[in-house]
């Protein structure tokens, strides 16, 4: 999983997305930055290349922000998403790009009163299974939900909801695990 834009945000991703997050909102550009973040994390889904040379260590930091840059350039990202994924490789942080979006995201959608959630599930949803998770999911937090997709197949069946660093994984291969230990300790 560590290819995908998840995962626990680290001190650093938290302040450069509050950062951008103040820059955005300043400039009444919040969705915008957003759907920049969206751009670049199908870029990083996609393309092993770009991963490796964000997080590669033999190439330089002005060399790599320049090659991001141009990559999001490319990819139609605004100015000021260039900019921050621009100042994230020149600061040594090109790796935590997706942490980076991660809590930008999370960020957004407290201002907007809702709440960012990821569910992973072991095929793709159908929205009306979607709908339902993020119905159930509102009334569990009292909020309204944000939910982003992705498949894990190695779930076998189910699904995996994180909300922050709370999960509820309602997955085959949990349920499967969790019979195994307990013949184990049998």
């Amino acid at each position: 999983m560590a290819d995908t834009f998840d995962g626990e945000t680290s001190e650093a991703a938290g302040r450069y997305a509050q950062a951008v997050f103040d820059l955005a909102k300043e400039a009444k550009q919040l969705e915008a930055v957003e759907q920049d973040f969206s751009k670049f994390a199908a870029a990083w889904k996609e393309s092993a290349d770009l991963r490796e040379a964000a997080r590669s260590p033999l190439i330089e930091p002005s060399e790599k922000a320049a090659a991001l840059t141009a990559v999001a350039a490319k990819l139609g990202i605004s100015d000021l998403g260039r900019k921050a994924i621009g100042v994230a490789a020149q600061n040594r942080r090109a790796a935590e790009l997706p942490a980076i979006a991660a809590a930008y995201r999370t960020l957004v959608a407290r201002d907007r009163g809702s709440r960012q959630v990821e569910i992973v599930s072991a095929r793709p949803l159908g929205e009306a299974e979607k709908s339902q998770i993020v119905e159930a999911l509102g009334k569990q937090l009292g909020a309204k939900v944000e939910a982003e997709t992705s498949v894990d197949e190695s779930l076998i069946g189910g699904f995996v909801v994180r909300v922050g660093s709370r999960q509820f994984d309602a997955s085959v291969k949990a349920k499967l695990d969790a019979l195994r230990l307990a013949l184990k300790s049998a």
